[in-house]
């Protein structure tokens, strides 16, 4: 019998903008949490305004900010203000990621609301963490990529830094984020006491240099650009066809022989320069340019038939276009369409989290700012009369 969402009957406050908080929001969603986004009335989380829009909602708003409801509170206003903290008297989870220093001016620092609140897990996720000499400074995605090393081992190498192609830092950041929330909730199921959560991009993004980290603390040296290839196994990446390109992975005892044979490269079995998978990378360049002599003369669709007959490890590159509608994906039921109350149907990106008991929730596209403002309110004992009056005096507002 199927169950309901893992986090089913987890409220979850979260003051987010852009990425990070949003994006860990949106996997506590995903797993059943009740997630409450509190926006500025004016305007809202900035990424409402990023383009490309649909009838002037912004694409990417309404599908980072799924399963979510949206209470538009004014929190500069001493009554929005006061709203925010009985919700928080409601709720399981807090997630915020302003800079450091932004909620304690408003009295909504941990160590404050914990006092008020000891149940409640506080996350925080920013650019550098909470404290520490770059704390007050601002942290975008990009600055993290660029300190964390991660853009000196991305692209080719003679190339100029590139940052990875997604927000790499924000969005490992979120995924930490919403995993530590999971965690201390399951704590708190012990101790009954929240606790505060510190996560940051600069750590998340040097968290995933796990082979680099590797060769420094054994050689002292730094990591380097590769372009597609792997940091120490050869052939491991990319390599030229006659028509685009294909990704390799042929660096076991099983799966070099099953290369060569498929390709025809046999003579590269007796070569001791290419004996074992370092030996490979170490003579990488000469490797890859013999390879692509066979390579070259077919096309990427035969090349690959070819490898998956084989039993070696290969795909084609796709462009986001091709993954996006990949036939893998429909047909495991990945893409899901979400109901808006403006657009109607919302193509959305499905959670890679498949769970068999207690599968996640499908419900809604991100909601028009404010459209959830006065049901909340209702449930925590605001009245008709009231809201109107708190609507005229700016302090909240209604979708």
């Amino acid at each position: 019998m199927i169950s309901k969402p893992p986090l089913h009957g987890v409220r979850v406050v979260e003051i987010g903008a852009f990425m990070a908080a949003p994006f860990a929001a949106m996997q506590l969603a995903d797993l059943g949490a009740e997630v409450i986004k509190v926006e500025n009335p004016d305007g809202g989380d900035p990424v409402r305004q990023s383009g490309p829009f649909l009838d002037g909602y912004s694409s990417p708003f309404v599908r980072l900010n799924r399963n979510k409801r949206s209470v538009a509170l004014d929190l500069k206003d001493e009554q929005g203000l006061a709203l925010l903290e009985r919700l928080l008297g409601t709720a399981d989870v807090l997630v915020q990621n302003l800079r450091p220093g932004a909620l304690a001016r408003l009295g909504l620092d941990f160590e404050q609301v914990h006092g008020r609140h000891p149940g409640l897990v506080y996350v925080s996720a920013s650019g550098w963490g909470q404290d520490g000499p770059l704390a007050p400074q601002p942290g975008l995605d990009i600055m993290a990529q660029a300190r964390s090393g991660l853009m000196s081992i991305t692209g080719e190498p003679q190339a100029a830094p590139t940052k990875v192609g997604v927000p790499v830092c924000d969005l490992a950041c979120g995924l930490y984020s919403a995993l530590a929330a999971v965690a201390a909730l399951r704590e708190r199921d012990s101790s009954g006491v929240g606790q505060h959560v510190d996560v940051s991009l600069f750590e998340s993004g040097v968290s995933l240099e796990v082979w680099e980290a590797g060769t420094f603390f054994a050689t002292g040296e730094s990591g380097r650009r590769h372009g597609s290839a792997h940091q120490n196994s050869a052939p491991y990446q990319a390599v030229r066809t006659a028509d685009g390109w294909v990704t390799v992975g042929a660096t076991t005892e099983k799966t070099w022989p099953a290369f060569c044979r498929a390709l025809g490269l046999e003579g590269l079995l007796d070569e001791p320069r290419y004996a074992g998978s370092y030996e490979r990378y170490r003579h990488r360049e000469a490797l890859i340019g013999e390879i692509e002599v066979a390579t070259t003369r077919l096309g990427t669709e035969r090349i690959v038939a070819l490898l998956v007959e084989a039993g070696v490890p290969c795909a084609p590159i796709a462009d986001t276009g091709a993954a996006l509608t990949d036939e893998h994906l429909a047909e495991r039921d990945f893409f899901w369409e979400a109901p808006h109350p403006a657009l109607g149907s919302v193509r959305q990106l499905g959670s890679p989290m498949r769970m068999s008991q207690s599968p996640g929730r499908r419900e809604s596209a991100g909601p028009v700012l404010g459209a959830d403002t006065g049901a909340v309110l209702a449930e925590l004992g605001v009245d008709a009369a009231q809201l109107d009056r708190l609507c005229a005096a700016g302090s909240v507002a209604v979708g």
